[in-house]
C-alpha cells in the first residue's frame, strides 16, 4: 500500500513538473514572439516659428511615447533632418512627419526609395503643405502629386475649430472601429489643389461631414467654409502611407498671450484613429 502511495506521489511530481515546464516554455515563446514582432518608429519634426504646431509636435512626442510600450512598439523623435539616411532609416519600420517634410534633395530620394522599398509612412498636417510661392514651396512633385496626391495647398478654415468627421471607408482596418461621424478636436483645416477623388491610387478614409457647416469662425470671409467635399485622412495604396490633415493646436494669438487652448490627443476618438493607423502600418512592416 506505501508502495503505491509513494507510486501515486512520484507521479504527481512528475506531473507538476512536466506542468511548470510547458508553462515555462509557452511563456518564452509568447515573449519571444512579442520581441519579434515589436516595431520601430521614428518621428522627425522641425518646431520653429509656427506655435502652434510646435505645441502639436511637443504634444505628439508625449503622446506617442506613453502609448508605445502599451502597444509593442517603439518610438523616437528628431529634429535633425541629417539623420534621414538609408542605413537610419533601415533600422525604422514607421517614419512620421510632424509638422514639415525634407528640404535637401539626397534627403528626398533617401525618402522615396525607403518608401519604394517597403517602408511606412504618417504625415500630420503641415507634412502635407506646399505652396508656391512660400518657404514650403511646390518644387517636390513625387510628394506632393503622387505620393500624397493633393497638390498644394488651396485654403484653410480659421480659427481652429472642431469638425464632425465622417468615416468615408468603414472596413478599413484604420476606421472599422470607428463611429461612422465623431467630432474631433479643434484644428485648422487644409482645402487641395487636386480633388482626390478623381485618383484611383488614392483611398480616402475620413471627410468632413456637412453637419459641420459652416466651418471656421474667419475674421476672413474665405477661412468659413459652407458647403464641399474636404478629405482629412487618406491613403495611397501603392505605398504603406495615411495622411492625417489633424495637427494644429488652437493657440491664444488674438489676446498676444499664446497660451494652448486645445490640444489635438485630447479626444479618445480622434487618437483611436491614430494608433489605428500606426498599427496598421507597424504590422504591414513588421518583417522588413
Amino acid at each position: 500500500m506505501k508502495t503505491n502511495i509513494y507510486c501515486m506521489n512520484s507521479l504527481l511530481r512528475f506531473f507538476r513538473i512536466v506542468v511548470i515546464l510547458l508553462c515555462f516554455g509557452f511563456c518564452r515563446s509568447d515573449k519571444t514572439q512579442n520581441a519579434t514582432t515589436q516595431f520601430k518608429v521614428i518621428a522627425f519634426y522641425t518646431a520653429k516659428k509656427d506655435l502652434a504646431h510646435i505645441s502639436f509636435v511637443h504634444e505628439a512626442n508625449r503622446w506617442f511615447s506613453k502609448i508605445a510600450n502599451q502597444n509593442n512598439f517603439t518610438y523616437d523623435s528628431t529634429n535633425d533632418w541629417s539623420n534621414l539616411t538609408s542605413d537610419f532609416l533601415s533600422r525604422h519600420q514607421v517614419v512620421i512627419f510632424l509638422d514639415t517634410r525634407p528640404e535637401l534633395p539626397e534627403q528626398r530620394e533617401v525618402f522615396k526609395k525607403y518608401m519604394e522599398t517597403g517602408g511606412a509612412w504618417i504625415g500630420f498636417h503641415f507634412a502635407g503643405f506646399a505652396l508656391t510661392p512660400s518657404v514650403y514651396p511646390q518644387n517636390w512633385d513625387w510628394y506632393h502629386n503622387q505620393f500624397i496626391g493633393a497638390g498644394q495647398y488651396k485654403g484653410n478654415t480659421w480659427k481652429p475649430t472642431s469638425a464632425i468627421l465622417r468615416v468615408e471607408d468603414s472596413v478599413h482596418p484604420i476606421t472599422k472601429q470607428l463611429p461612422k461621424t465623431f467630432k474631433s478636436s479643434p484644428n485648422e483645416w487644409y482645402s487641395w489643389e487636386k480633388d482626390l477623388r478623381k485618383n484611383p491610387d488614392i483611398k480616402i478614409l475620413l471627410s468632413i461631414d456637412s453637419s459641420s457647416f459652416p466651418l471656421g469662425t474667419g475674421p476672413k470671409p474665405h477661412e468659413i467654409w459652407h458647403s464641399g467635399f474636404y478629405p482629412v485622412v487618406w491613403t495611397n495604396k501603392n505605398y504603406k502611407m495615411v495622411y492625417i490633415n489633424m495637427g494644429h493646436n488652437d493657440i491664444d494669438y488674438e489676446h498676444k498671450t499664446n497660451k494652448e487652448l486645445s490640444f489635438q490627443f485630447a479626444n479618445e476618438t480622434q487618437n483611436q484613429l491614430i494608433l489605428n493607423a500606426l498599427l496598421w502600418l507597424g504590422r504591414k512592416t513588421e518583417s522588413k
